[in-house]
């Protein structure tokens, strides 16, 4: 049983140091994942100092890993694994096993035993789902193709890993006196994880679609922003509670179907800028806890072992993957992206060599390596996928390999924003072409102006309007689920939820916007809003709306182009009222409007 001050003093320790250490990697350019991986390293019980304790920090990691689950599966829609079901089918079964079979060799060759070999070549077969979410978020490529395969590919893993973790307690018994399983218990252990797969996931999509959006709608109607959140975390711990209690499956993938739930709700954006601020501090101690594990003097006894399963993992996982992508036509980018993102192993590799060592059927010295591959792996990961696009550019200059991959992909036409702003069409005349910009047809509306309004007041309401007859495209983002039906019913793009997040600015597509406009004075963090939207969109024009003239110089301080406060313009206006009934002219009107905005701080010229 653990204490408060030793988990207080594990959580404050770890992060703390995870955060100084990432800061470190990112001024040296390199990934903060090293960071925080050497943070577990050095408060791990296998280096002297300060030692955390590894039980608590897998607990508090579990629930980063499920966390992340449910962001992914927020942003993930069924058609989009549908779309990919036949490539990350055949695709991960493939990898899967000729992975597998080089590592049993190799343990063969080297002395092993057989089963070794097996559960071995299982553990490093499947990639990390927190190390592959967070490498594609980070370069934007998340939900590209390539993205959507990887994650599919995943999926697929995961689900064949589950049924591993159920047969190898039954064909392999702990002790002795057990006896190993018939070939008839095996195949009912089979049926009976099939069984349970299929019963999860018609709890989750028949009956949860149907009670879940109504139960966030209700708590969403409350107006607490406590009881929303409240409610988002629920869903997404007790999906993943009830998949490993009831339904022996991994408690991120039981969060995974959560998200897709909410994802297909209009409470998408909202429940992911309240989960992700949460999911981002206990995913980093997912990567501190990995360090932790690591067993620095263990190396030294079997420095091939690793560099072997380095090699598989960093080249023969990346290779098995290229003939499944090349045969069905996919751009060479996109195999490359697939790839270098299984080019890691993580949380699954854990839980295998664990259950492994657990039953008699690895050494330790395999399980170190396991953890050693990891660490290695999870670093070199994000500078692996830096290298896809230099390499592309390279292998396109040589006439041999541009023959050999120069051919038209699966899918014909990406789209591009030109600097413009407007969208065009363009045929893919070769493999290489770059789809992190890739949209559907009915995703972005072909517009020449977009611009996002954050309110829909009186203000707002006049400014739609005006947008709309002047053919630009009005984005809402509003707190208000009523409004947000109703703007949906005239065909007005709507998004629900708090415009200072950044999940939702992003929902509201700001990347390509061109205009952004506060038209409420009541937004209370209207100066992390304006500094979110620069920071996601530098070129945006931000126009504002301040109660205030004493707020004009903070919200141009973070941003915004123009200001306007409602003190201002009621000075203005009764100026112009008395100046008219006094016989001014026109020109004498403007100066002292101008001369007005001067003494208030408004001058915008």
């Amino acid at each position: 049983m653990h204490n408060s001050s030793e988990i207080l003093m594990t959580l404050t320790v770890g992060l703390g140091l995870a955060a100084f250490l990432g800061f470190l990697a990112h001024r040296l350019r390199l990934s903060p994942i090293a960071g925080y991986l050497l943070a577990g390293i050095v408060v791990s019980t296998h280096t002297p100092g300060y030692m955390a304790d590894p039980h608590i920090a897998g607990q508090l990691a579990e629930i980063g890993v499920v966390l992340l689950m449910f962001g992914v599966g927020l942003e993930f829609h069924f058609r989009e694994l549908l779309a990919v079901k036949y490539v990350a089918t055949f695709g991960a079964v493939i990898q899967s096993t000729f992975t597998t079979l080089m590592v049993t060799g190799f343990i063969h060759l080297q002395g092993g035993g057989w089963i070794s070999g097996l559960v071995l070549g299982l553990s490093v077969s499947v990639a990390s789902t927190v190390v592959l979410v967070r490498v594609l978020a980070d370069h934007r490529e998340l939900h590209t193709p390539a993205g959507h395969i990887a994650v599919g590919w995943l999926v697929v893993e995961d689900l064949f890993t589950i049924l591993i973790l159920v047969l190898l307690p039954i064909i392999f018994p702990d002790n002795a006196s057990a006896q190993a399983a018939s070939g008839f218990q095996v195949v009912t252990a089979i049926g009976l994880a099939l069984v349970k797969v299929t019963a999860l996931i018609v709890l989750a999509f028949v009956i949860g679609l149907r009670f879940i959006p109504k139960i966030l709608e209700k708590v969403a109607k409350t107006h607490s922003r406590e009881l929303f959140t409240l409610t988002i975390l629920f869903c997404a711990l007790g999906l993943a509670m009830a998949s490993s209690l009831f339904f022996d499956v991994s408690p991120a993938l039981g969060a995974f179907f959560a998200g897709m739930i909410v994802g297909r709700s209009e409470f998408s954006y909202r429940a992911a800028a309240d989960a992700f601020p949460m999911r981002d501090a206990f995913t980093v101690l997912f990567f501190v806890s990995v360090g932790m594990m690591f067993q620095p003097a263990q190396l030294l006894a079997s420095p091939t072992l690793l560099l072997s399963l380095l090699v598989i993992v960093l080249v023969v996982k990346p290779l098995a993957a290229f003939p499944v992508l090349y045969v069905m036509h996919y751009p060479f980018r996109t195999i490359l992206t697939v790839g270098v993102a299984l080019a890691q192993i993580g949380e699954f590799s854990f839980i295998l060599v664990s259950l492994g060592a657990q039953l008699g059927l690895i050494s330790d010295a395999m399980t170190n390596a396991v953890v050693a591959t990891a660490i290695i792996s999870i670093t070199l990961n994000p500078f692996l996928h830096r290298g896809i696009d230099p390499l592309c550019r390279v292998l396109q200059t040589n006439p041999r390999w541009s023959r050999f991959l120069n051919r038209v992909p699966r899918r014909a036409e990406v789209c591009h924003t030109n600097e413009t702003g407007a969208l065009m069409k363009a045929s893919v005349e070769n493999g290489f072409m770059d789809e992190r910009d890739c949209v559907g047809e009915d995703d972005i509306p072909d517009v020449k102006h977009r611009a996002i309004i954050v309110g829909y007041g009186p203000v707002g309401q006049i400014i739609v309007r005006i947008l709309q007859q002047n053919h630009i495209e009005p984005v809402v983002i509003e707190m208000n689920l009523d409004t947000i039906k109703q703007l949906r019913q005239k065909r007005i793009f709507a998004v629900y939820g708090n415009a200072g997040q950044n999940a939702t600015l992003q929902g509201a597509k700001i990347e390509s916007a061109r205009t952004l406009i506060l038209s409420s004075d009541q937004v209370t963090n209207a100066g992390e809003m304006i500094r979110l939207a620069k920071e996601l969109n530098p070129k945006i024009r931000i126009l504002a709306r301040a109660n205030y003239v004493a707020q004009i110089a903070l919200l141009r301080a973070v941003g915004a182009d123009l200001v306007f406060a409602g003190e201002a313009e009621l000075a203005s206006v009764f100026a112009e009222s008395i100046l008219r009934e006094l016989g001014a002219t026109d020109a004498q009107m403007d100066l002292e409007r101008q001369r007005i905005r001067e003494e208030l701080g408004m001058n915008i010229s």
